[in-house]
């Protein structure tokens, strides 16, 4: 089960949680009109344009970036007609990028002050820096046949260390729609608005918005995150995590000198379930599997045991696969094999604003 300091029955985020997926879109996002991404242009403020291509990327593409995004009002992440929209903070300033296949490559088009440098980390994001060295799927017959399956498989990573720890604390504790919903809210109210032409009224990136700052997540009242469903629980280490800025971003160093998941869960109110998420969407960390998660365990032990246990036996369950148990856990659910459900879903609780 979850630990007291971190995850807690009723979250569903994580990959093959059976709250994904089933977030309904409360804003309704326009359809765009058809204009090839080589053709949009840039406005004041947004002027730096950078292409790029990831070679033999596309059919992982999806893989990639599906995780990444927090439901389908996600105002940070956007899917339409095969090309993804993301916006993000780069260590040089704010970018967009629009990411497409073109055969078996991604083309990407960025947008902004930090163009370049999100050109240049690309084929990060699309698990060229992930390797498989020392893994072993033949030590258990299902996830032999998984990584059968999906020999292409890579574990992306954004080096965006605060906006998944951010994240990753608004979904402490809560279901993954009331998640989602707290930080549409948030952002879209307190994100700077994505600038240029392909933000223009009917163009793709209408509405989008960049996500916050270390000091805008710092600037933000308390009585505003309470009204966005985010009490002072989840509030500590989004705050803590924002207050140490700069040196939190040096985890995604490849250097790093120290290790990751300590010095995460050094953060007031970060535990493991958090560090694994933030290790995850951040660094794409093969061995960050999704402990105590309220899905995870019992859908990985289910399908590799055919029972299902505690975070403890799927522990020993996973034990085999050190170093790769984030990549078993990413293989192994997306066979979709789950129990049947029992029962109505979870009542969502009406304590909080919103």
């Amino acid at each position: 089960m979850a630990r007291p300091d971190d995850r807690t029955p009723g979250a569903g985020a994580s990959p093959g949680s059976t709250d994904r997926g089933t977030v309904p879109d409360p804003v309704p996002v326009p359809d765009p009109v058809p204009v090839p991404v080589a053709d949009i242009t840039d406005a004041a403020g947004w002027s730096r344009v950078t292409t790029t291509t990831v070679g033999g990327a596309a059919q992982r593409l999806d893989a990639c970036l599906r995780p990444l995004q927090r439901g389908t009002g996600d105002p940070t992440l956007r899917h339409l007609d095969g090309i993804w929209w993301r916006t993000t903070r780069t260590p040089v300033g704010p970018a967009l990028q629009a990411l497409r296949r073109v055969g078996a490559d991604v083309s990407v088009t960025c947008w902004g002050e930090g163009a370049e440098w999100l050109a240049a980390h690309a084929g990060r994001l699309l698990g060229e820096a992930d390797t498989a060295d020392g893994f072993d799927p033949s030590a258990h017959p299902l996830v032999a046949e998984a990584a059968r399956r999906r020999p292409w498989l890579r574990l992306g990573r954004t080096d965006a260390v605060l906006e998944a720890l951010a994240a990753a604390a608004i979904e402490q504790v809560v279901t993954g729609k009331e998640a989602f919903r707290s930080q549409r809210v948030l952002v879209t109210r307190f994100g700077d608005p994505v600038g240029g032409a392909a933000a223009e009224p009917g163009r793709p990136a209408e509405g989008m918005r960049v996500p916050l700052s270390a000091q805008q997540w710092c600037a933000v009242p308390g009585w505003e995150l309470l009204r966005a469903g985010v009490e002072e629980r989840r509030r500590r280490p989004l705050v803590a995590g924002a207050l140490r800025g700069r040196s939190l971003e040096r985890l995604a160093s490849d250097g790093f000198p120290l290790d990751v998941d300590t010095a995460l869960r050094s953060l007031p109110g970060v535990g493991p379930w958090t560090s694994a998420q933030v290790r995850q969407r951040a660094l794409g960390d093969p061995d960050a599997w999704s402990v105590g998660d309220y899905h995870a365990g019992g859908l990985l032990t289910y399908a590799l045991t055919g029972e299902q246990l505690d975070d403890d036996a799927c522990e020993e369950v996973l034990a085999p696969f050190a170093g790769h148990r984030y990549r078993v856990e990413v293989l192994v659910l997306s066979l979709g094999i789950a129990p049947d459900r029992h029962g109505p879903r979870r009542s969502l609780p009406t304590h909080l604003p919103g």
